[in-house]
């Protein structure tokens, strides 16, 4: 594959003002505000020192744009504001040099219900992380690209929901053609990428719906009454009970897929997360009990839910091949804390699945341990973190020369 843009990329357009004299110099953090998590990465430059969770974090030179760590934290934005504040509040105190940071900053969480609607979400959550990170914060808004806190209302409708965006352009620049595939712990975003861009003409989640590429479906959060109506237990198919019984995480615990690390919310009745409480909530989905069933039928019924849920992802994905009309050996990049279904996905469609933290990331030398799976799990915030990075960095060439280098790729002319 080769590198059809340089990192200063033709969808994201270069930042003005301040933001241009970083030059470099300064480390970037990308945050993703989502609905229910808050997510960050910390991606090198020159000048920030401090303590992560005991091991040393120091950027250099020779780590600039390249990604140090990346954390996730629950946030429950539709309880309000004060959950924004909590988990700033560990991301600060995770990385005490943040002060000397630019922020890059994409959200998704203005959908959250405790807004009057998006305008007020976007204006008030950016509004929040200006006080919390102060001047040097950047908003993410699309094809659109970059703005200040002087234009977020002006573009708020660029910057809803665009974090889809900066990961589909970071993965395009990498690899040249493919489709995103990242499932998370609530939605699944399908974007094509082609010939280095993202080949969407969807810029709302609205339109996403309509066209495949965004399904309410993931691994954590997703209501069971909302993946199946029918649902077959040992020999019998049954209908569904349309209550919220039981979630897309209580199937996936009981596979053993779901990294616990990620299964931050509550059940649905508050109750364990333990393989009893995660049976008996399965068991209300059809009318039963958990000791209705041995062990072993309830883990049948768990890889009944898995392979409904795959269906009603795998057909959304060929909607979205088929319009976009890519080559046959056009991989899917697969991201999210659901990344585990994009593999059979992929063997169905006959294609290579990549994973974003390791085909697209640039992982720092002296990166954290586990660094490049959170990378993973939390790609818009590194995403837009590295988008900012290339629009301000000085040397464009040199930084897709690095990238290409990175995953053994040649690089053609770079725009601009």
């Amino acid at each position: 594959m080769s590198v059809s843009t340089a990192l200063r990329t033709r969808d994201v357009r270069p930042v003005d003002g301040p933001a241009a004299q970083l030059a470099g110099a300064a480390p970037i953090i990308g945050w993703d505000v989502g609905g229910a998590h808050l997510k960050a990465c910390l991606l090198g430059g020159q000048v920030l020192s401090g303590q992560v969770q005991g091991g040393p974090v120091q950027g250099s030179p020779a780590q600039s744009g390249q990604v140090l760590d990346v954390a996730e934290w629950a946030c429950p934005l539709w309880q309000g504001l004060d959950r924004l504040d909590a988990a700033l509040d560990l991301a600060l105190a995770r990385w005490p040099g943040a002060t000397t940071a630019h922020h890059a900053v994409t959200m998704t969480g203005e959908m959250a219900d405790f807004f009057a609607h998006r305008q007020d979400g976007v204006q008030r959550i950016a509004q929040h992380m200006l006080q919390r990170l102060g001047p040097h914060t950047h908003f993410f808004a699309g094809h659109a690209g970059w703005c200040g806190a002087a234009d977020v209302a002006a573009h708020w409708q660029h910057i809803a929901s665009a974090n889809w965006w900066a990961t589909a352009s970071h993965a395009a620049q990498a690899l040249g053609d493919g489709v995103l595939v990242d499932v998370g712990s609530t939605t699944t975003d399908l974007i094509a990428f082609k010939n280095g861009r993202v080949h969407s003409r969807s810029h709302t989640d609205s339109m996403r719906l309509a066209n495949g590429e965004l399904v309410y479906h993931g691994v954590v959060r997703t209501p069971l009454c909302a993946v199946a109506r029918r649902i077959r237990w040992r020999d019998t198919a049954f209908n569904v009970m349309n209550e919220f019984f039981a979630t897309s995480a209580d199937v996936y615990r009981l596979t053993g897929e779901l990294n616990p690390a990620h299964d931050l919310h509550p059940s649905a009745d508050n109750g364990p997360k333990d393989v009893p409480g995660t049976q008996q909530r399965l068991a209300r989905m059809v009318g039963l009990d958990a000791r209705d069933g041995s062990d072993g039928d309830w883990l049948a019924f768990a890889h009944a839910w898995r392979t409904e849920q795959l269906a009603e992802l795998a057909a959304q994905l060929l909607r979205v091949l088929t319009a976009a009309d890519l080559p046959v050996q056009a991989p899917l990049v697969s991201a999210g804390c659901g990344d585990f279904l994009v593999r059979p996905l992929a063997a169905e469609a006959g294609r290579p699945c990549l994973a974003y933290g390791t085909h697209v990331a640039r992982m720092a030398p002296g990166a954290q341990p586990g660094a490049a799976a959170w990378a993973q799990v939390c790609a818009p915030s590194v995403a837009a973190a590295a988008l900012l990075r290339a629009c301000i960095d000085p040397n464009p060439v040199a930084l897709v020369a690095n990238l290409a280098a990175a995953h053994g790729t040649q690089v053609s002319t770079p725009c601009g």
